[in-house]
């Protein structure tokens, strides 16, 4: 019972704090401040969640203690029949729901809800790395599609024999970074090229950055010193393409608050025909940038706490093994291994990413010593 006591009072001391929050959500002077009342909004759903769970954890106390007693007191078979079978359902309910409440009592990454900048660049290996950066492309669109996320593509490099030299692309949906950020690091594929004669299977590599998406007001730029440049885009689109100066590329000098050094930002935007619409997802992709740059103190911290690999944000990191042959996946942070290649090219991905998300919470409940 003293598990249960120490859940109980942890739950207990938020309850105030969540009709607190309740009560400032609906003040005009919290709803003007847009940068607060975004963050009291979001920790009103938290607690809101905390708060159901904890109403199921009372009500599952409360049927055990009164099927016992029924069991103590009562003779009637059907009564103790039903108590019998009450108290072996709440009993099983039990640790179940106290599991969920300890990660929900865990602070929740604030960048999980946020969308993401995915960039994929072909690594080592040349031709046949661009081909690879290609098929992650191709694996993730289809993957973003399952989930009912939208992908647009804000600037691309395509590789001499297909593929991608280097390919970024913005995912907008429900819950995206907190899902993406495990894709981050070195994607290593094992198979024979299509330019190989021998039959001889090669081994290239391409990285992919998950960056959660800024929002305007957690990073401060002065736009009067971004120095902007159009040109004409290339690619697919008729004469248009090439009579608009549609594409457009920022300049900004980026001073590192940790270091106090100095670096210019190039960024390129060249994916839609509107100007005004490639300066804006421009902006947002420097806002993103400078953010993770900010933030990535803190993902090294998280990283020097937890034993996995699996939310360190090391990009230069070996995650996970593709190997062609074989037909098979390996995914080296937590030896996930499963022999489904195909389709997981095909955007069949959840189960090594939920595979992830319950190692990093096992790490969480240990860190956090619930």
């Amino acid at each position: 019972m003293a598990d249960n006591n120490s859940i109980l009072l942890k739950l207990d001391g938020l309850t105030g704090r969540f009709e607190e929050v309740s009560t400032l959500i609906t003040d005009p002077s919290v709803i003007a401040d847009q940068k607060r009342y975004v963050r009291l909004t979001k920790e009103y759903k938290e607690l809101e969640r905390l708060m159901a769970a904890r109403k199921r954890y009372m009500q599952t106390l409360v049927n055990i203690s009164e099927a016992q007693e029924i069991l103590d007191t009562e003779q009637d078979i059907e009564l103790r029949k039903m108590a019998t079978e009450e108290l072996e359902t709440s009993r099983q309910q039990l640790p179940e729901i106290e599991e969920e409440i300890k990660l929900l009592l865990i602070p929740a990454d604030p960048e999980d809800n946020k969308n993401a900048i995915v960039e994929i660049r072909g690594g080592t290996g040349g031709d046949e790395a661009a081909i690879f950066a290609g098929d992650l492309f191709r694996m993730y669109a289809k993957y973003c599609e399952i989930k009912g996320w939208n992908v647009s593509v804000s600037s691309s490099n395509e590789g001499a024999v297909g593929g991608f030299k280097e390919i970024i692309f913005n995912v907008t949906g429900d819950n995206v970074y907190g899902t993406m950020k495990y894709e981050s690091g070195v994607h290593r594929v094992q198979r024979v090229p299509q330019t190989e004669t021998q039959g001889r299977v090669h081994t290239s590599a391409a990285t992919v950055a998950v960056l959660p998406e800024a929002d305007e007001f957690d990073v401060e730029i002065n736009e009067g010193e971004i120095k902007w440049d159009t040109f004409r885009s290339s690619g697919a689109g008729g004469q248009n393409v090439n009579k608009v100066e549609s594409g457009v590329r920022l300049r900004y000098m980026w001073k590192n608050p940790v270091t106090g050094t100095s670096e210019e930002i190039l960024i390129e935007c060249t994916e839609t025909r509107d100007q005004p619409k490639n300066k804006e997802r421009a902006l947002s992709r420097l806002r993103s940038f400078i953010y993770d740059k900010e933030h990535q103190k803190y993902i090294d911290d998280i990283a020097s706490r937890r034993k996995t690999m699996v939310s360190t944000g090391d990009r230069s990191a070996k995650i996970r093994t593709y190997n062609y042959p074989q037909g098979r996946i390996t995914d080296h942070r937590i030896n996930y291994t499963i022999y489904n290649l195909a389709a997981f090219m095909n955007g069949d991905i959840q189960d090594c990413i939920d595979h992830l998300i319950v190692a990093e919470n096992a790490e969480r409940i240990k860190e956090s010593e619930l």
